[in-house]
């Protein structure tokens, strides 16, 4: 059994016996990995609000070679986002963020998606009520295009024709991207997207701020991000929070 020491975040969590809990950590090191905490619900000492969704800290674990379950054996809290659970809004955009990395990351190491993780999560916690979709969906792209399906939006996708700022172009799902007038009548499905849309999508993935969203804006973005995720990486389950997330579920209860 080796033991390691990693930042790291959690993204799934649930009640396992009469003390004891299973949760799913994204670390900075290793990945996501599935770990028991034992003891954790009735041991604050070791664990305290560690267990929590969302929460970031250094987590010690101790893994053994061809086990499913690591041993979470101890967890310094560093950020407790108790905000994202004061507000459906916000924790209807982290629930979809987690399950988007539960079912499509890897188990291997990746800093970058780590890194863009903590900064969504940061963001839509720091979003107000009415900014938390907003911050969500931004945050969604950043972590599609951190797993490798980053979609082209400055130059057909088909023949790499650069496509003016300006102009409305089609979403090709399929192609991963615009495509111009010209290949657009070859593509199998897509959707029209405005100039706004486009340069939207692009702050997004670099990060920074697009205006506001209006109301039927962000129900069309979250309608292209799902179609956009049901074409790279659907496996044939429901994305079960996520479709809560865009249906306004969170907040209709």
């Amino acid at each position: 059994m080796t033991a390691h020491t990693t930042e790291a975040v959690v993204l799934h969590a649930f009640d396992y016996l009469e003390s004891s809990r299973i949760i799913k950590l994204l670390t900075r090191d290793l990945g996501l990995r599935s770990v028991l905490a034992r003891g954790a619900r009735r041991s604050a000492k070791r664990f305290g609000a560690g267990v929590d969704l969302f929460v970031q800290g250094t987590a010690e674990l101790e893994i053994k070679p061809g086990r499913d379950l690591d041993t979470l054996t101890a967890f310094d809290l560093v950020r407790t986002r108790a905000e994202i659970g004061l507000d459906l809004a916000r924790f209807g955009g982290a629930s979809a963020i987690a399950e988007l990395i539960l079912r499509f990351a890897q188990d291997d190491t990746d800093v970058d998606l780590y890194d863009v993780t903590v900064d969504t999560l940061d963001r839509i916690g720091g979003a107000t009520a009415g900014d938390a979709r907003d911050a969500a969906i931004a945050g969604a792209w950043r972590i599609l295009a951190t797993l490798g399906f980053e979609p082209q939006l400055a130059e057909c996708s088909d023949c790499e024709r650069m496509v003016a700022d300006d102009e409305s172009v089609l979403f090709s799902h399929s192609s991963g991207g615009v495509v111009c007038e010209r290949c657009a009548p070859l593509a199998r499905v897509g959707r029209v997207l405005p100039p706004g849309a486009r340069s939207a999508l692009r702050a997004w993935l670099t990060g920074e701020s697009a205006p506001a969203l209006s109301e039927a804006e962000a129900k069309a973005h979250q309608r292209l991000l799902r179609e956009f995720v049901r074409e790279h990486l659907d496996d044939g389950r429901p994305l079960k929070a996520f479709d809560a997330w865009e249906t306004g579920a969170w907040t209709a209860a």
